[in-house]
């Protein structure tokens, strides 16, 4: 039996709850939780506010652990070793996309906390290709979240080749955001935080970027306008996007991975004379998760987290949800 705290209903408090998951699938592996980062997507989850969550929900997509059972057919991975696990637990592994190395664009790709129990629990599953291995350096009691929120933004960095002489924007500097920073600027980057509050400047200066612009302040999206190659947007609400693209110089790329709720308006002339592009992208393949864990590791690259001991998972929720937490939240095993 494995053992975990659910959700029954919309919103409801998570309680102890143990299921049977029964045999383990021959290309399955078995994961002891150490460690769970919680997601504002675990909230999304546990509020079914994108219409699809199961209950009882077992929320944790964010794992770090050791494999405590192999399937039949893995052969990559060894007992004790430890790994982790974010959004996705399985792919198909035939379809063009898997082939090709993008197994997070699996059409048919299985998640981790949708129609299945995540991480909040003692032991979790998933297809083994989804358990990427942890380095040695990374401390596992606060690496959770680079397997969400860390590839998340890691991943774009990689996919559109952003260069080390690039110019790149941050918009947001929060659990997303402050990651963004340090890759940004470890990679080379002259890097520019775009933040609502003030208070942030300090952080954000410490974390990496070398100049931070008050998206609230038109006079200072005026005097950078033409002058990024890339902005990164890790926001989930609305924002001035024409301001935005107007910073962009020619061939510049506004790329968004926060879920913004309202279609994001975009006039055809300016792109067209700049040659700008607007995109968006979910996580991170297996192979780029394992690229971003050695960059971190290199780097010495990681969040910045408060720990909560797993039993408390409902304090640690509603911590998340007040917008205290600085800046990402972690359950550790009790």
């Amino acid at each position: 039996m494995i053992k975990a705290y659910a959700a029954h209903q919309p919103g409801g408090r998570l309680q102890p709850f143990e299921y049977d998951p029964g045999p383990l699938a021959p290309d399955q592996v078995e994961i002891d939780v150490r460690a769970c980062g919680i997601c504002h997507s675990d909230l999304s989850m546990l509020h079914n506010e994108w219409e699809m969550t199961v209950y009882p929900l077992v929320p944790g997509h964010e794992v770090v652990g050791t494999i405590g059972a192999l399937g039949e057919n893995v052969e990559h991975l060894a007992i004790g070793e430890p790994v982790g696990l974010g959004w996705f637990a399985g792919s198909c592994m035939t379809c063009p996309q898997c082939m090709g190395g993008d197994h997070n664009l699996c059409a048919d790709n299985e998640q981790t906390i949708v129609g299945r129990h995540g991480g909040f629990a003692d032991k979790v599953r998933c297809k083994a290709e989804w358990a990427v291995p942890l380095p040695e350096k990374l401390d596992p009691r606060k690496a959770g979240p680079l397997f969400c929120g860390g590839v998340t933004v890691f991943n774009p960095i990689a996919q559109f080749a952003v260069k080390p002489t690039d110019r790149v924007g941050v918009i947001g500097i929060g659990g997303l955001g402050h990651l963004a920073l340090q890759f940004l600027n470890k990679w080379g980057c002259d890097v520019t935080a775009f933040t609502s509050s003030d208070a942030k400047r300090d952080e954000a200066l410490s974390m990496g970027a070398h100049r931070v612009v008050n998206s609230r302040d038109a006079s200072q999206l005026e005097k950078i306008a033409g002058s990024l190659d890339f902005i990164l947007s890790t926001v989930n609400v609305d924002l001035d996007w024409e301001g935005y693209l107007a910073s962009l110089g020619p061939k510049g790329r506004l790329h968004t991975v926060g879920a913004v709720p309202s279609p994001i308006p975009v006039a055809a002339f300016p792109m067209i004379v700049g040659q700008k592009s607007v995109s968006g992208s979910p996580l991170g393949s297996p192979a780029t998760t394992r690229r971003m864990l050695e960059f971190c590791s290199r780097h010495a690259i990681a969040p910045v987290t408060e720990n909560f001991p797993m039993s408390e998972v409902n304090e640690a929720l509603a911590h998340l949800a007040s917008g205290k937490a600085r800046y990402r939240v972690v359950l550790v095993n009790d």
